[in-house]
C-alpha cells in the first residue's frame, strides 16, 4: 500500500534533497513543487513580466510547460533550465511569484491531479496545508538559519557558483518572512504534521527518521 507524503518547511531545510532520496528508497514518485515555482519566477523574469500584472501572469501560465526527467533535470517548454532556476536571485523570484493567486491556483490544481493516484512525495511550503490536505503523512522540516545558510552555501560552491554566506543568510531570513506572511497560502505547519528539526542531522539520519514515521503510519492504517 502506498500513500501520499507531504513535506513542508522553509528554504534550505533539506526538503527537496530528502524527498528525492526518500522517493528512490521507497519507490515513490517525487514532485518538486518548489522547482515549479522557480520555473514560473524565472520565466516571468525572462519575459519581463511585472509579478503583480495578473493578466500577463495568466497568459504566461497558459503557455508555460514544466517538465522533469529521471535525472532531476527541469525544463521550461523543453529547454533545460536546471541550473538557472537554482540561483540565489531566482529563489527570491520564486518567493515573490508564489504570492500571486493566478500562479498558485494553476500549479496547485496540476499538483493535485498528479498526486491523485497516491504514491507521491510532494515538497514545498503549503503541501500539507493546501495542496494535499488529505496526505496520510505530513512532515514539517525545520532547521536554524545558520545551518540552512551553510547548506545552501556549500550547494552553490559545489555547482561552481559564486556565493556569499552572509548574503545567503539574509536572503533566507527575508524569504522566510515573505513566505510566512503572504496573503495566499502562507508557510505554516499543518496541525497534523510531524515536526523534524534537521539542524544537527545529516541527510541519512533524516531519511531514516521519516522512513520510520512512514512505517508507523502504514502499520496504524492496517
Amino acid at each position: 500500500m502506498k500513500i501520499n507524503i507531504a513535506i513542508d518547511g522553509p528554504g534550505a531545510a533539506g526538503k527537496s534533497t530528502i524527498s528525492k532520496l526518500l522517493a528512490k528508497k521507497l519507490h515513490y514518485a517525487h514532485l518538486d513543487t518548489g522547482a515549479m515555482y522557480r520555473c514560473c519566477g524565472y520565466e516571468a523574469y525572462r519575459r519581463n513580466i511585472d509579478f503583480k500584472d495578473e493578466e500577463a501572469l495568466r497568459q504566461m501560465m497558459d503557455t508555460i510547460e514544466i517538465q522533469f526527467d529521471s535525472q532531476n533535470h527541469v525544463f521550461i517548454n523543453r529547454e533545460d533550465v536546471t541550473k538557472e532556476i537554482r540561483s540565489n536571485e531566482n529563489s527570491m523570484r520564486a518567493s515573490l511569484i508564489s504570492q500571486q493567486k493566478v500562479v498558485r491556483e494553476k500549479l496547485v490544481d496540476l499538483q493535485r491531479k498528479i498526486a491523485k493516484d497516491k504514491g507521491y512525495i510532494l515538497d514545498g511550503r503549503d503541501i500539507g496545508t493546501v495542496v494535499l490536505k488529505d496526505a496520510e503523512l505530513k512532515i514539517y522540516l525545520i532547521a536554524s538559519v545558520a545551518s540552512r545558510a551553510q547548506r545552501r552555501y556549500k550547494e552553490y560552491l559545489s555547482k561552481g557558483q559564486e556565493a556569499d554566506l552572509k548574503e545567503i543568510s539574509e536572503d533566507l531570513k527575508q524569504r522566510d518572512y515573505q513566505d510566512m506572511n503572504r496573503e495566499v497560502s502562507p508557510l505554516c505547519k499543518a496541525e497534523d504534521a510531524i515536526e523534524v528539526d534537521t539542524s544537527n542531522m545529516n541527510i541519512e539520519e533524516v531519511v531514516e527518521c521519516i522512513t520510520a514515521l512512514l512505517e508507523k503510519t502504514l502499520t496504524a492504517r492496517k
